[in-house]
């Protein structure tokens, strides 16, 4: 139903409000920076989610800090999610569980004091001992200790092929000793190594950042970027159609058609949405009534109805945020395995109950399509849609024959693995579809134990393809992410990783 005009003309009056107030914080922040001086102009961004828990490194506001190129870590990855030097130059693995890195020399944090090894040892042994632990070293017990002045070696408890993908998760940003507080605090204020300094965060409203003269590499071609946190959707896309902002983080789908076309950018997300069949109990543990529900389903038309076209109609389980999934699709082994689908068993009034959450608005929506999808083909659905707060423990406990979930396919390292053993091994912490194949867990305990590397992305689809053709999950759609840049600012990073936003390149211009 329409919304009535008094209440349209209303939300867009507090959108442009709100665009106007941006508009004098961004100008004051600028102003009062004594660093614009005969440089480039700052860059104002209006980002999603105010910072959780103070900035501190060692949670999600990590990714914050990476955004604004503010923290660093000893290694990046590609887009083939493959190692790159960082802070460390290079590396090496000496055995199974010991891994030596050469440190840049020349490298100054932001409150003058030098890069040592004995202080990357430290940051590093913090982020392990913290309590709770960052989540790219859950399940991982890891030691770090200088190795003479330049290099630190990096142990596990057990072998871990990917310990150079796991030290590039903004989780493990190397910070000045003066970020370390008393009692597991960590302050990245002027502690960081990147072409901007953090300079101030006020509360969950503003941060401001400086460029960093002092940087190792090429000298930051603005003179600061000055954020607003903004969390409702309206008014982000208000401040980049009134020019109040220069980026902004997570247009709203229905927001776009508002905004000049040039101004969009369309990012793949590592994420996708996808119907788990309980495999265990029920009338999906028949593989031919699960081959009849993904035969049932009609992916690009979820696509087109509920993301406006803005989402990829999945292939498989690995999205084109991950460029060398498709490729691996294309291996005769995967097809092979494809080929020995279940055909799909005639279903006449089978009963199922379908379960999805809120908290991501399009979920419902996709939840409504499936429904009308699968009773077409003789089901009859019942769906229970909650809060995901209220929903996942009975989700997790195979208490729905359908549960629609849109779900990260990389973690912090870059590398699907861990989401695909969590969700389909038969000892799998999040395994929605209570599934359990000696052939799938087989092929990711091989994936696991390979370098990064070409082997290493052929195991994965192998194990992809066995996890498809058991049909216990239907991959709908890949999300994602709309970035909006106005026509002035240029040298953006578009990140699936959503690591990367500002650079040292990024710079008003116009």
């Amino acid at each position: 139903m329409p919304r009535p005009r008094a209440t349209r003309l209303l939300s867009v009056l507090c959108a442009t409000a709100l665009s106007a107030s941006l508009s004098g914080c961004f100008a004051a922040s600028g102003a009062t920076d004594p660093s614009t001086t005969g440089a480039g102009e700052r860059i104002r961004v209006a980002m999603l989610q105010p910072p959780r828990s103070g900035l501190t490194p060692l949670s999600d506001d990590a990714f914050k800090l990476s955004r604004w190129n503010t923290a660093e870590t000893l290694v990046v990855l590609d887009s083939l999610g493959d190692a790159q030097p960082s802070l460390s130059t290079g590396w090496k693995q000496l055995d199974g569980r010991n891994w030596r890195f050469e440190l840049r020399q020349g490298v100054s944090f932001h409150d003058g004091t030098a890069l040592t090894a004995a202080q990357v040892a430290a940051s590093l042994t913090a982020a392990a001992q913290a309590s709770p632990k960052p989540r790219i070293l859950d399940g991982v017990q890891l030691t770090v200790r200088a190795d003479g002045a330049n290099a630190v070696v990096v142990t596990t408890e057990a072998d871990d092929p990917l310990v150079p993908q796991r030290l590039s998760s903004p989780q493990l940003s190397i910070l000045a000793a003066s970020a370390y507080k008393p009692g597991g605090v960590v302050n990245p204020i002027n502690a960081g190594t990147g072409p901007y300094t953090l300079a101030e965060v006020n509360g969950t409203s503003s941060a401001t950042l400086n460029r960093f003269d002092g940087y190792w590499g090429e000298k930051a071609a603005s003179s600061g970027v000055d954020v607003q946190f903004v969390p409702d959707g309206t008014a982000r896309a208000a401040a980049l159609r009134t020019g109040a902002a220069d980026l902004v983080e997570a247009i709203p789908v229905g927001q776009v058609a508002q905004i000049g076309p040039e101004l969009v950018h369309e990012v793949p997300m590592p994420r996708t949405n996808t119907l788990y069949l309980n495999s265990t109990t029920g009338p999906f543990a028949d593989p031919g009534v699960r081959a009849a529900a993904r035969e049932a389903i009609d992916r690009a038309a979820i696509v087109e109805r509920v993301y406006e076209g803005r989402a990829n109609v999945a292939e498989g389980l690995l999205g084109p945020a991950l460029p060398w999934a498709a490729d691996e699709r294309k291996n005769p082994s995967h097809s092979e395995v494809l080929a020995g689908r279940r055909k799909p068993a005639p279903v006449n009034g089978v009963r199922i109950s379908l379960g999805t959450f809120t908290d991501r608005a399009e979920l419902p929506e996709v939840a409504v399509q499936l429904e009308q999808q699968l009773e077409a083909a003789g089901f009859t659905v019942e769906q229970d849609v909650r809060e995901y707060a209220h929903i996942e423990s009975d989700a997790l406990a195979g208490k729905f024959d359908a549960f629609i979930l849109s779900r990260a396919t990389v973690l912090d390292s870059g590398d699907p693995v861990a989401y695909m053993v969590s969700d389909f091994s038969c000892k799998g912490s999040f395994n929605i579809a209570q599934f359990c194949d000696p052939a799938v867990d087989s092929a990711l305990v091989r994936a696991a134990a390979i370098p990064a590397g070409p082997e290493r992305r052929a195991a994965i689809g192998i194990a992809e393809a066995l996890i498809l053709a058991s049909d216990v999950a239907v991959p709908l759609l890949h999300e994602r992410v709309i970035q909006g840049e106005s026509a002035r600012v240029r040298g953006v990073e578009r990140d699936p990783r959503e690591r990367a936003l500002i650079t040292g390149r990024t710079e008003i211009s116009g």
